[in-house]
């Protein structure tokens, strides 16, 4: 994309504002560290523009404190920028394959949650953290939600991380991110650090 303009431009009818101005729905998958992280930066960036942002933390512990959670909960209550609103469903951690039966529920809590929003136009960005394991696991309908997202009213953003993203849900997006490892501190024995996993 040179000098920021699109290689190709659509035949759709639309003009260059009213395709600039079009929903997005974003997905970071993949192994590598950084899918959260990123889209806590476009959630900073949404803040900044002053967007109402919904977070919705899925899997993850609702116990860990993320460093993300406190700077964007301060930043929406700074009286500057948009509003941050802060949903944790999870009792158990991403990276394990059988996470407790009342995290599945928690998560088709969250995920009605998340409909209600995007009806009622609730938020202008969402961050799904963590949400591509409730569809892998199979405890969410992923035709359901790619129909849901598809259909949804406005001018929502929507921003999906999680390793092993669905196919439909890959296809269905206008920006996929596939976060690839290349090396990692664990690999050599070592743990998460403060500042920089959390």
């Amino acid at each position: 994309m040179p000098r920021g303009k699109p290689e190709t431009v659509p035949e759709d009818g639309l003009t260059t504002r009213q395709r600039r101005h079009r929903p997005l729905l974003m997905v970071h998958t993949g192994t590598g560290k950084g899918k959260s992280t990123a889209a806590f930066g476009t959630a900073l960036r949404a803040w900044n523009q002053g967007w109402p942002i919904g977070v919705f933390q899925f899997v993850k512990s609702a116990k860990w404190r993320v460093g993300e959670e406190r700077a964007l909960r301060v930043l929406g209550d700074s009286g500057e920028g948009g509003s941050v609103t802060w949903h944790k469903m999870g009792e158990g951690w991403s990276w394990i394959q059988r996470a407790p039966e009342s995290s599945e529920e928690a998560a088709r809590e969250g995920w009605e949650q998340v409909k209600r929003d995007l009806a009622a136009e609730t938020h202008r960005l969402y961050v799904l953290d963590e949400f591509a394991y409730p569809l892998h696991w199979g405890w969410i309908d992923t035709g359901e939600v790619v129909s849901v997202l598809r259909d949804r009213p406005g001018t929502q953003h929507v921003v999906i991380t999680g390793r092993n993203a669905p196919r439909e849900l890959l296809d269905a997006a206008d920006l996929v991110t596939e976060m690839t490892k290349v090396k990692h501190p664990m690999d050599a024995g070592r743990k998460g650090q403060r500042g920089i996993e959390w």
